[in-house]
């Protein structure tokens, strides 16, 4: 075995638990909804029309806000984004291809005129850095409902 780690469970009990993972309402994107509200700026979510239909949506100031998992997406040099050590062409190919498609979607929507920030997983960790970084990309709230 070299080393490698091995699944603890069978191939069944795994696909059941990998069909629970969500991709909207996430605990992530749920921390930040929470925190840009409290801030007194207003979104929406999962705007459908818009490329990669983004986690939250600013409209009238034409921005847009992707809560990723640092594992979903492979968050360079993150230790969240360990590629699995078993199945491992399938894994390679399904978070690479998730990579690749984020990247189409952040063109597609900076082509249209849309700002673009990506907020990571791991970023939750510092909520006085997050917030700074949110407030730097949004700007004003236009009432403030407290502070960020």
């Amino acid at each position: 075995m070299g080393g490698e780690m091995v699944d603890s469970i069978d191939q069944a009990t795994r696909s059941m638990v990998m069909s629970r993972v969500r991709n909207k309402d996430t605990r992530p994107e749920m921390v930040v909804r929470k925190l840009v509200f409290a801030a007194g700026y207003r979104y929406r979510l999962h705007v459908k029309s818009l490329p990669g239909s983004p986690d939250l949506v600013f409209s009238g100031r034409k921005k847009v806000i992707f809560v990723h998992g640092c594992f979903w997406h492979l968050h360079d040099n993150c230790g969240l984004a360990r590629m699995p050590k078993s199945r491992i062409e399938y894994w390679s190919e399904k978070l690479n291809g998730n990579k690749c498609r984020d990247q189409r979607s952040f063109e597609a929507l900076t082509r249209a005129g849309w700002k673009v920030l990506v907020i990571w997983e791991c970023e939750l960790r510092n909520s006085g850095d997050l917030a700074q970084k949110i407030r730097s990309f949004l700007g004003p709230p236009v009432h403030s409902r407290g502070d960020l």
